[in-house]
């Protein structure tokens, strides 16, 4: 991630079966929200491959194919604000929508935007007794597969 540059956005809905959004649909919709200033901590959001092995008795080594995929354990970890609770609201537990990221950040035409399809599975205080800001973190589980290096929709 970049910081000042890379953006997080949460989208409550996507119109496309492609799950881009349009330019519309990611900065002004009455569904998105820019998480970029919350954010203090970003955790996953990759996808792994669970590789099958394929030894034969022809040799010694050990050759294997790759398998299925699964999305690694995601997620953010956000600031608390004092008197707004908007972050907390949005991302209540059993919310579905999607993450977007834009790693090079709005960059129109960059293929730098990944888009999660998600269901928020816990939001929790991260306790601390440190001189730190108050935190809390949301876990989500990815539900569909991500749409990944997606063109940034051009600017209106």
């Amino acid at each position: 991630m970049r910081r000042g540059i890379t953006r997080i956005y949460f989208l409550k809905t996507i119109a496309a079966p492609t799950n881009v959004p349009t330019r519309a649909e990611l900065t002004t919709g009455p569904g998105s929200t820019d998480l970029s200033k919350q954010v203090s901590d970003v955790e996953g959001w990759s996808l792994e491959n669970s590789p099958i092995e394929t030894p034969d008795l022809g040799s010694k080594f050990s050759t294997s194919i790759p398998g299925e995929d699964k999305a690694a354990s995601s997620s953010l970890t956000f600031y608390e604000d004092l008197v707004s609770e908007a972050v907390e609201t949005l991302l209540s537990k059993d919310v579905t929508g999607y993450v977007v990221i834009l790693r090079k950040g709005d960059v129109p035409a960059s293929k730098s935007m990944d888009i999660f399809p998600v269901r928020v599975g816990s939001r929790a205080p991260s306790y601390s007794t440190g001189t730190e800001p108050a935190k809390f973190k949301v876990s989500f589980a990815i539900t569909d597969v991500p749409t990944l290096d997606a063109a940034v929709p051009a600017a209106s």
